[in-house]
């Protein structure tokens, strides 16, 4: 009987095809992460950021963060999470931490010395833009030279939540005790700073996808205030009921999401006619928004309850809820 042997031609061609085969491993598990998105959730009762497969609706990561965690938001790329460490009753939150979304870990912890209760937090450019409560400012935060390099005053009150155009040029902030919104215009230098008199204690607030509405929620007033952008005044206002805590826009412009802290309920609002479209039952104290890039979901966060409920924004109905940790609160988006 002859015996095969192995020559050295054929022990090459094994040995190129499993190099082969594990490089085309290493492509498709690369795009895979690359192609991975996350629902970011913040637990301020706990101090953590979940961070949940949307798909499987499951935790994946549960990382530490500063003290009181009230803001989040993801670099555009997904890789880097940003969270404003609001603090506590008895503790003055003054830091920002930054996750390394692919690695799980907090990167860093950003000292922002002077700067009292950082919360409403965008990324635009490149760049971190951020709230100071008690500084009565906004401030921005480079990740490229891990410095705060620049600073402007509102002048306001309670300076809370903010929302900016695509192009940073027009950064409005909600300032609750001041009952005003500030708008800072940068579109032609040198840069305006306009205050617009709203109802009480504004607090969400968002920019039409075409920029030429800002709709802020009156908690005290059971309302949503609607500014024209190109006059900066109060156009009209549509009635909600309860406590309008947080406010926001589908991506087609079409609807608004309010949560109602009071009542326990998403309200769905008709943008262009200002009819409420539906109401969603959704728990305790509900406050953070986050509606998908695409439209189809959205993410609300009560805080009683301990819970985020994802609902379809096809039919308005409830599909899921997540549990991810004590006093949920501000949501984001992580990749595609």
């Amino acid at each position: 009987m002859s015996k095969k042997f192995c020559t050295p031609v054929s022990f090459l061609a094994m040995a190129l095809a499993v190099c082969l085969a594990a490089i085309c491993f290493e492509i498709v598990t690369q795009a895979r992460i690359a192609d991975q998105s996350y629902l970011l959730i913040l637990n301020k009762a706990e101090n953590t950021l979940a961070i949940v497969d949307p798909q499987e609706y499951k935790i994946i990561a549960k990382i530490p963060t500063g003290e009181g965690p009230h803001e989040v938001i993801a670099s555009a790329d997904g890789k880097l999470a940003f969270v404003a460490n609001y603090g506590t009753q008895q503790v003055l939150g003054s830091s920002l931490s930054v996750i390394d979304l692919e690695a799980k870990k907090e990167l860093r912890r950003v000292d922002l010395g002077a700067l009292r209760r950082p919360h409403g937090i965008v990324f635009v450019g490149g760049k971190v833009y951020f709230t100071c409560e008690v500084n009565r400012v906004i401030a921005r935060y480079d990740p490229a030279t891990d410095k705060v390099d620049w600073i402007m005053g509102t002048g306001q009150d309670a300076t809370h939540m903010l929302v900016a155009s695509a192009d940073a040029k027009r950064i409005y902030t909600a300032n609750i005790r001041s009952n005003t919104v500030t708008v800072f215009d940068s579109t032609t230098p040198p840069m305006k700073v306009i205050q617009i008199p709203v109802g009480n204690q504004p607090e969400g607030i968002d920019l039409s996808p075409d920029g030429k509405e800002l709709w802020v929620g009156q908690n005290s007033e059971g309302k949503i205030t609607i500014i024209d952008t190109a006059t900066n005044k109060v156009k009209e206002s549509v009635q909600t009921g309860g406590v309008p805590i947080r406010v926001k826009f589908t991506p087609d412009g079409k609807r608004v999401l309010v949560s109602s802290a009071q009542s326990g309920e998403l309200i769905v609002l008709d943008a262009v006619t200002r009819k409420e479209l539906k109401r969603i039952a959704v728990g305790e104290v509900p406050v953070g928004i986050l509606i998908t890039p695409d439209g189809k979901r959205a993410f609300v966060a009560t805080m009683q309850t301990g819970q985020v409920t994802a609902v379809n924004l096809d039919d308005l109905s409830v599909i899921k809820k997540i549990e991810p940790g004590q006093g949920p609160d501000g949501l984001a988006w992580a990749g595609k």
